[in-house]
């Protein structure tokens, strides 16, 4: 077998790369082979920020479904999460979800991303995820890699997997190609205990979404079982805006200052996010590889997720096609098909990133009707149609 007798260094225990873990651990693979997971967090009660998932049948969801988690999937998942309300920028409802009386058959069930994280580490072996693991560099050792961290240590592998997101450290050790601006950059606010400290938004939310589109803007937002509420306001700006605008984004003031000039003529509704004293603020410019992008295929190193196929989140695919490379890894490096580790490695590699630049065009795709003129009538129409078929 392939991975007989050797240490596999997965970087970053993301979703992606603790489900790569878990299928692997789920292979018979004999010798003294070993898997670690190395995260830069300093425990496992770090609190866990991102938006709500939606896994998609044949990738995301499939992944669980492989990992042998499925139950537990079920009994953490949150039907309301995916309610969604489309609005105005006065917040006139267009579309609301909860009109529908009827629930049917959920092909893209949500999770918070924090039960999901702790359904994937209670299924691993003891002592899988090393924490406080900052990945910093690492050189070629024997037929493998030396890996330093942030804290003093090192560890050898025989094969390492980067795992570690859109910034990802160790991707520059497999391909120097860099991402492209999509020509969009969001501002992320996180608001903990919000039925207190965003009352009046976080009630309108009905424990679901909240879309808002209008002139070529869109602010979002959306709850999270733990009480706590994401939003994202989302705008279209040169690449240099952020380290040309001058805000300090510790700072409410300065933050709400720029909302009310840039979005003007948004109702003063949306000022509560930004006036409470829990709320704190994240700039991120939005990227995506070229689709093109190709590197030299190497035996002891590959990537996957955001770290191979960086994308906008305007489509819900990026977590979805990072689960799916997971599976696919594991089935190349666990099956009988392929002669060596390289050859397993290369195929996966090619498929992932074709699967990566159609799900990235598909982003493309729908951001242009998200940041267009008439936003709010596509996705109204749309999710019109959905709720139809």
């Amino acid at each position: 077998m392939l991975l007989q007798d050797k240490q596999i260094a997965i970087i970053g225990g993301g979703p992606a790369g603790l489900t790569l873990a878990k299928l692997l651990q789920r292979k018979e693979i004999p010798g003294t082979f070993n898997i670690k997971v190395y995260e830069r967090d300093m425990d496992k009660n770090v609190r866990v920020q991102g938006a709500t998932l939606d896994l998609h049948e044949g990738t995301g969801l499939e992944a669980i479904k492989r990992a042998g988690l499925l139950d537990e999937f079920y009994k953490h998942h949150r039907p309301v999460a995916s309610k969604m309300r489309l609005v105005d920028k006065l917040l006139n409802i267009a579309f609301d979800d909860h009109d529908f009386a009827t629930i049917t058959a959920e092909t893209r069930p949500e999770i918070d991303r924090a039960p999901l994280r702790n359904i994937l580490l209670n299924s691993l072996e003891p002592g899988t995820v090393v924490w406080d693991s900052h990945f910093v560099s690492m050189e070629k050792e024997r037929d493998g890699w030396l890996v330093h961290f942030k804290n003093g240590t090192s560890a050898y592998a025989d094969i390492v997997i980067a795992t570690d997101g859109a910034n990802s450290k160790v991707r520059p050790y497999l391909s120097d190609i860099k991402p492209v601006y999509s020509g969009i950059t969001l501002i992320e606010g996180n608001i903990y205990n919000a039925g207190k400290n965003a009352p009046k938004l976080f009630a309108f939310a009905k424990g679901g979404k909240v879309m808002a589109f209008d002139n070529e803007q869109f602010v979002g937002y959306g709850t999270k079982g733990d009480g706590s509420v994401m939003f994202v306001v989302n705008f279209k700006t040169p690449e240099n805006w952020l380290a040309q605008s001058g805000i300090d984004f510790n700072s409410r003031e300065q933050v709400l200052a720029w909302l009310k000039k840039e979005f003007a003529g948004w109702s003063d509704r949306w000022y509560e996010f930004f006036t409470n004293d829990e709320v704190y603020f994240i700039p991120r410019p939005q990227y995506y590889f070229p689709f093109n992008q190709t590197w030299e295929t190497q035996a002891n190193l590959t990537m996957l997720g955001d770290a191979a196929h960086r994308m906008p989140p305007y489509a819900g695919e990026g977590a979805n096609v990072a689960l799916q490379d997971a599976f696919e890894l594991a089935e190349n490096l666990t099956g009988n098909i392929f002669p060596d580790i390289r050859t397993a490695i290369a195929q996966f590699e090619k498929e992932m990133i074709e699967r990566g630049a159609n799900a990235t065009k598909d982003t493309l795709e729908n951001s242009e009707k998200m940041f267009s003129n008439n936003a709010l009538e596509q996705m109204s129409a749309f999710f019109n149609q959905v709720k139809e078929a």
